[in-house]
């Protein structure tokens, strides 16, 4: 070991942002298990660094004894005092015990623990660096792809980007700028891995959040989203604030800010709807452009389904092309939504059927009335008539 080494741990930290101090533990570790596997002495073996002249040396630690049993890990007193008067028994002394040639084996094992330690510590170097940005919109530059992945540099290192986690309507080559989304900081067995995309539902929340300050600063609140990359996405907005409306703002003068987006995301639709805590205002806004008549639930209250009606000329509108536009109303919404055209719903207006009733009720009780009348003037008639025939024979007889 020499000052050169002292300059190699320099440049790893530089480059690498591995810390002098991991290196140096990494490889006191190695030559403890290269002295370890070669000269058969382990339990009191340490290493010392001289951080000056950038030399290793090997101890081995022994106990003052009375009595030497294990002269590996033992000194009697007698020769601890030849040493230095001051010590007693219990005292621990180091003798260097560095072999002056370790061998190629010692050397390639202690090679091998060195690598291991370092890919160790590099791994929780980009896991401690990049884990702050999980979640968050990232600029990265596509250096490769193959059949599995799209490899992105963002910064020092390079994420990967999965094939379900990339756009149906883009061409990823080398040199490309793309903003991506970091969705997961992680390792496994060959080291960290940064997995990005530009999929997730969660990429469209952070362009907006770039693009629109009242859902930075939280005046206006994205709520729910429902995506399907390079085609179409349905986001749900509602306002903090009464005297600002959340779709208006979302969109920007002219279209300006939700363009943006879309021009960020190639082109994909984006359809922003108004929010209602009332769930049957919101599924006919989830529904938009279509128009809705009237929504009613189902009794199960476990399985959020309901029943949406339109009108029969706005049901292919409602469904939309291969059923995407109320596929993503009820991701949007969380309700199971079937849609019928109004001509194959009968409708029962409670207020009308309430006065139909009255108005029965009402003929029937006149009609019941008519009878009573009409019951009365034939009694009164008969009786007239039979006062017609008494007076008639009254004046026959005389």
């Amino acid at each position: 070991m020499s000052k050169e080494m002292l300059e190699a741990f320099a440049t790893l930290e530089k480059t690498k942002g591995i810390k002098q101090d991991v290196i140096v533990d990494a490889i006191k570790a190695a030559l403890v298990a290269a002295y370890k596997k070669n000269y058969n002495q382990a339990q009191n073996v340490e290493v010392d660094f001289d951080e000056r002249k950038g030399n290793f040396k090997v101890m081995a630690v022994k106990t003052v004894v009375d009595e030497v049993q294990d002269d590996r890990l033992e000194v009697s007193l007698k020769d601890a005092l030849a040493i230095n008067r001051a010590y007693e028994v219990g005292d621990e002394i180091r003798f260097e015990v560095t072999p002056k040639n370790f061998g190629r084996i010692a050397a390639q094992t202690a090679k091998q623990v060195i690598m291991q330690r370092l890919r160790e510590a590099e791994r929780n170097h980009i896991i401690d660096e990049y884990s702050q940005y999980e979640d968050e919109l990232v600029t990265g530059t596509v250096e490769r792809r193959d059949n599995r992945f799209v490899y992105v540099k963002i910064g020092n290192v390079e994420a990967v980007m999965p094939h379900h986690d990339q756009m149906p309507n883009e061409v990823y080559n080398p040199q490309d700028q793309i903003r991506v989304l970091v969705t997961h900081v992680g390792s496994d067995s060959k080291g960290a891995q940064i997995t990005v995309s530009r999929t997730a539902p969660d990429m469209v929340k952070r362009l907006f959040e770039q693009e629109v300050p009242e859902i930075y600063d939280g005046t206006v609140e994205i709520v729910s989203i429902a995506r399907e990359a390079g085609d179409r996405t349905k986001m749900a907005v509602k306002s903090n604030d009464p005297n600002i409306d959340p779709v208006g703002t979302c969109v920007g003068q002219k279209g300006a800010r939700v363009q943006n987006v879309v021009n960020e995301l190639g082109g994909e639709n984006i359809d922003i709807v108004k929010y209602e805590e009332d769930p049957s205002d919101f599924i006919a806004n989830a529904l938009n452009p279509a128009e809705v008549i009237a929504v009613q639930f189902g009794d199960d209250e476990d399985e959020k389904s309901a029943l949406v009606i339109v009108p029969d000329y706005q049901l292919s509108l409602a469904i939309g092309k291969k059923g995407q536009n109320v596929r993503l109303a009820a991701r949007l919404t969380g309700y199971k939504i079937d849609i019928r055209p109004e001509s194959e719903v009968e409708f029962v207006d409670e207020k009308s059927s309430d006065s139909d009733s009255e108005d029965a009720a009402a003929t029937n009780e006149s009609q019941d009335v008519a009878t009573i009348e009409e019951t009365t003037s034939s009694d009164d008639t008969e009786a007239a008539d039979a006062n017609d025939a008494e007076n008639a024979e009254d004046n026959t007889e005389e």
